[in-house]
């Protein structure tokens, strides 16, 4: 797969808002360090009680913390790369991240 630092995209307003805009482009492989980065990204903005979350209703907060478990227990049980499961994964980094993506004018925002 390829490095994550070899990727472009469309001009962002920070470093993490290209990041995130990166991992969530559907057209765009992940890799592992990806993955991690939005475990953790994740985990960062529950822990500051992000106002975006606030906002989701518990069923759907419930969603999100299955997918952010999927992904989790995915990147422990795989050595390798997720070359086999990478569309998948990809619609779980998408669900884990619901309500936290780029604002509604952005292209990625689908939903």
């Amino acid at each position: 797969m390829p490095h994550s630092s070899c990727r472009t995209a469309a001009p962002v307003h920070s470093p993490t808002d290209f990041k995130l805009q990166q991992i969530l482009d559907p057209s765009t492989p992940l890799c592992k360090d990806d993955v991690v980065w939005m475990l953790e990204y994740i985990k960062k903005k529950v822990a500051e009680e992000d106002p975006n979350l606030m906002d989701l209703s518990q069923p759907r907060l419930l969603q999100n913390f299955r997918y952010f478990a999927e992904i989790a227990l995915m990147v422990i049980q795989r050595r390798n790369g997720f070359d086999q499961e990478e569309g998948r994964l990809k619609a779980w980094v998408e669900e884990a991240a619901f309500g936290l993506r780029p604002p509604a004018d952005s292209p990625l925002r689908r939903r």
